[in-house]
């Protein structure tokens, strides 16, 4: 019997499973931001909180927001003092050469911020372990979101995410712009069309980070609220190479690579980095967005020295009810290779960089195929369409997302699947061995030490388990 399915695609069991999640969400008051009603409506101009001013904040969706004529960001919030004036100066700055008078507040606790009705939205760009917690406060607030990906750090919290998000209703878009690229969204719509015959492998390739990372205990800044940067990971000594730089240059504070991209407590390392770029294509071009894979078999090296922790080498084998195998692996090219029964299509961002510290990419070709043919040959009438981002902006998707309440391109549902698929990985890769999954019901078959790994221990008073406590 086909399943019931809600406006984002997800069946009705899948929903309904974490019932309590639910019910949480939607017993909190709905707060109407002041911008939804009247002259002040969405049509006109939508203000939004940026919640973290570090390296993505300042190189991604900052600027992502700020060309938006009917977007106005009117707060900033960071837990770095100097990073959050920096903020303050260059958003005031942009909109003065404009002559647009705004004040902009700031904020060291974004919760505060929420309290305020005339925030129509919030921007996320802080670290991975601080994606799900504001995530779920600003929709049970009633904030429209943007999250940087991961959206997660464990299926759990993912999990929680997708359903509150989608029971508050919210306008939601995650930092996969590749979605919104125009290359990735033709490759999927040629994959599903059956230009390459049936798929039967997707290989993948990703970079690692290095190892390395001071262990010697420093002071804690004045500017930096660590505890609250901690948030729900262990209580642990203060060491810049655990955070991010405190150097007195700006361009080095806000741009150079931080290092808790490479500790586990804050980050699982390329696999959900650049996984979740490359897993969502993939999902999005096999058409299994709102599943997961069957098994996983994975291996890895990580460091046994430094404080830099995150995985280095390694080789994934995912396997699909599709009868489709995802492969992902550092020596393969970094991008997404489809390949079916007739041939193979190979894209990736070419020379495109997010940021100017990104991981080299390799080729810049960003997209090819076994046969000129398969990907010059124009789409017809009865191929397979997707989601068109309008002039490939992927904020831009965000505010239309806002203004018409239609789905963004991509949904809560499927921003946590491919992230999902990424932290099995994961744990595949910590436990060395294979693993049987079960995508309907998110836990692994006859493995309690797997499954112990799909959540992880919160500190008191931050987590989500504190927020939906609350609720």
């Amino acid at each position: 019997m086909t399943a019931d399915k809600n406006d984002n695609g997800c069946s009705r069991r899948v929903f309904l499973k974490s019932s309590a999640l639910g019910m949480a969400a939607m017993a909190f008051p709905t707060i109407i931001p002041a911008s939804v009603r009247g002259a002040e409506a969405p049509s006109k101009k939508i203000n939004i909180l940026q919640i973290g001013c570090g390296r993505i904040g300042f190189a991604m969706d900052m600027p992502g927001l700020l060309k938006q004529s009917d977007v106005r960001i009117v707060a900033v919030c960071d837990l770095d003092s100097i990073r959050l004036d920096y903020a303050k100066q260059h958003v005031e700055d942009y909109y003065k050469k404009r002559n647009i008078g705004i004040e902009v507040k700031t904020y060291g606790d974004y919760r505060e911020a929420l309290q305020r009705g005339d925030i129509d939205a919030v921007a996320i760009s802080t670290p991975d372990h601080w994606h799900s917690q504001p995530v779920i406060e600003a929709a049970l607030a009633g904030k429209d979101v943007y999250v940087q990906k991961p959206l997660s750090m464990t299926v759990t919290e993912g999990r929680a995410v997708s359903d509150v998000v989608r029971a508050r209703n919210r306008a939601f878009q995650i930092g996969s712009q590749q979605r919104s690229g125009g290359q990735f969204r033709t490759a999927c719509e040629m994959v599903r069309s059956g230009r390459i015959g049936k798929i039967h492998t997707v290989k993948i390739g990703l970079p690692t980070d290095p190892a390395g990372g001071r262990t010697n205990e420093m002071p804690v800044p004045k500017n930096l609220n660590y505890d609250m940067w901690l948030g729900s990971t262990p209580l642990v000594p203060y060491n810049d190479d655990r955070v991010h730089s405190q150097s007195p240059s700006r361009n080095q504070r806000i741009n150079d690579r931080p290092g808790w991209l490479r500790i586990e407590s804050y980050c699982l390392g390329m696999i959900t980095g650049w996984g979740s770029h490359h897993v969502d294509i993939a999902h999005w071009g096999m058409d299994t967005e709102m599943t997961g894979p069957i098994s996983i078999e994975a291996k890895a090296k990580f460091p046994d020295k430094g404080l830099w922790n995150v995985h280095g080498p390694y080789h994934i084998e995912a396997k699909y009810a599709n009868g489709a195998t995802m492969i992902i692996d550092n020596t393969f090219e970094n991008g997404i290779r489809f390949e079916g029964s007739d041939g193979w299509i190979f894209v990736t961002r070419g020379a495109e960089a997010v940021t100017a510290s990104d991981p080299a990419r390799g080729n810049t070709k960003s997209f090819t195929a076994s046969k000129p043919e398969i990907i010059k040959t124009p789409l017809g009438e009865k191929d397979v369409k997707l989601h068109v981002s309008e002039n490939g902006d992927h904020h831009r998707d965000w505010i239309n997302s806002i203004k018409t309440r239609k789905p963004a391109v991509t949904s809560p549902e499927q921003a946590h699947r491919s992230c999902s698929a990424c932290e099995i990985s994961w744990i595949g890769m910590k436990l060395g061995r294979k693993l049987a999954w079960d995508p309907e019901k998110e836990k692994f078959t006859n493995d309690d030490e797997a499954n112990s790994m799909l959540s992880r221990p919160q500190r008191a008073p931050y987590g989500i388990d504190a927020v939906l406590k609350k609720a």
